[in-house]
């Protein structure tokens, strides 16, 4: 069933759902990825080191718009899981009725949608489970490894909304702005469309992404994937995290020239001011959520196969579970300075006004939330829009003051890579 929301008006919800959940015997030995049991039939995707759900077909679905997507979202939400029998055997984050979603980066243009699977299987250390949800109790599935899917072909590259140079040029406007005082940080992001001789089947690259980058989040939902290094939030039984990205310097491939290329981003001012605006975004906004909350004064660096990135680890305590939702204080976050830059608002406003291009549902939140409440909420970035035989793929750079347009380009075509990789056959 599939439902859509007019902005400000809530959507219908779907008729009674029974939620299942059984546990199976699926060990790693047997299934290496989850990724592996997709089928063709409307996957979503939210995997780290072999953990996490991947799910299959629509038991019910809204799409929500404008500036009240995310509370439009909520609401039938929490109509949905009032209106479903949940009978689960196992009692883990992500068992019972679970539901992925991926949001729009701005109230305008684009759209967002919140899916319910019929089938979802997810894995936490040695538990696997397996869950159908439905208007009515069906037999439990059995689980095989789905046929390997179709390498993309012929695919080719070009410019998206700017070449390199206009784009460049957009970065020299702003950095120019942010030296006149109008703002301190802003997120500039530029996209690359491949194009493909047939449909691309999204599993592919998904097997990719997350046997190449086993340490981001392996996402996709309607349409929208990648392997994120960043996690806008995770609730999970009154603790709340969240990883702060920003500050980035490409690896070379060369170990001892990486290490040393570490030690520079972690001195670098440039850096850490860019990553100190991102901090202290997401701690404000995690504040009137939490009784407690622990922020380290230092950043750690984030070693990945392709860059390298100055990281935070907030963590808190919640207070209002009760009430507030992982997808209410996903939205609470976003956009965090970290994807739109300081002051926000100011920063949001440019990015409108230079970027000269539609986001859609890059850099928004994507993830998943249970019946509870729980969840984990990533940013879209490593990430790509796919749309039958078209990728438009994204990449986004912080611009400061010191900000030079040749290394933030450089930057951003190393932000390309992983998908990029992962289309190749």
């Amino acid at each position: 069933m599939t439902t859509s929301a007019t902005p400000g008006e809530q959507p219908p919800s779907p008729g009674p759902l029974v939620a299942r959940t059984v546990r199976v015997d699926l060990a790693p030995e047997q299934v290496a990825s989850l990724v592996e049991l997709l089928p063709g039939d409307r996957p979503v995707t939210w995997l780290r080191r072999g953990e996490g759900l991947v799910g299959w077909g629509v038991a019910a679905e809204v799409r929500t718009h404008g500036a009240t997507r995310f509370s439009d979202a909520a609401k039938w939400w929490a109509e949905t899981t009032g209106r479903t029998v949940v009978r689960d055997e196992v009692n883990e984050p992500g068992t019972g009725l679970v539901g992925f979603g991926s949001f729009a980066f701005a109230d305008e243009p684009g759209d967002s949608v919140l899916v319910v699977p019929e089938v979802v299987v997810g894995r936490r250390g040695e538990t696997t489970w397996l869950t159908t949800i439905g208007p009515d109790e069906v037999a439990v599935p059995q689980l095989t490894v789905a046929d390997e899917p179709p390498a993309p072909v012929d695919v080719s590259f070009a410019d998206g909304s700017l070449d390199g140079e206009h784009w460049m040029s957009v970065v020299a406007d702003a950095v120019a702005r942010i030296n006149a005082g109008d703002l301190e940080k802003v997120v500039l992001a530029r996209d690359l469309v491949a194009t493909a001789g047939a449909p691309v089947d999204v599993r592919w690259p998904l097997r990719r992404l997350a046997s190449s980058y086993p340490m981001c989040w392996t996402f996709h939902v309607d349409g929208m994937f990648g392997a994120t290094p960043e996690m806008l939030v995770r609730r999970e039984r009154g603790l709340v995290t969240s990883r702060v990205l920003a500050g980035t310097i490409r690896r070379t491939g060369d170990d001892e020239r990486d290490l040393a290329l570490a030690a520079t981003l972690a001195r670098s001012s440039k850096d850490l001011e860019e990553h100190e605006y991102a901090v202290r975004s997401v701690a404000d906004a995690l504040d009137p959520h939490c009784s407690s909350m622990n922020v380290p004064e230092s950043p750690f660096v984030l070693h990945l196969p392709n860059v390298m990135h100055l990281a935070t680890d907030v963590a808190g305590v919640v207070h209002d579970a009760a009430t507030v939702s992982s997808l209410q204080l996903a939205e609470a976050l976003h956009p965090s300075a970290a994807v739109g830059g300081t002051p926000t608002p100011v920063a949001t406003a440019l990015i409108s006004a230079i970027e000269g291009m539609d986001r859609g549902r890059y850099a928004g939140p994507v993830g998943w939330m249970d019946a509870s409440g729980d969840g984990e909420w990533g940013i879209a970035l490593r990430s790509a829009w796919l749309e039958g035989p078209t990728v438009r793929l994204f990449a986004g750079c912080g611009i400061v003051a010191d900000s030079d347009p040749e290394a933030e380009l450089a930057e951003s075509q190393a932000k390309f890579v992983p998908v990029r990789d992962s289309l190749s056959s």
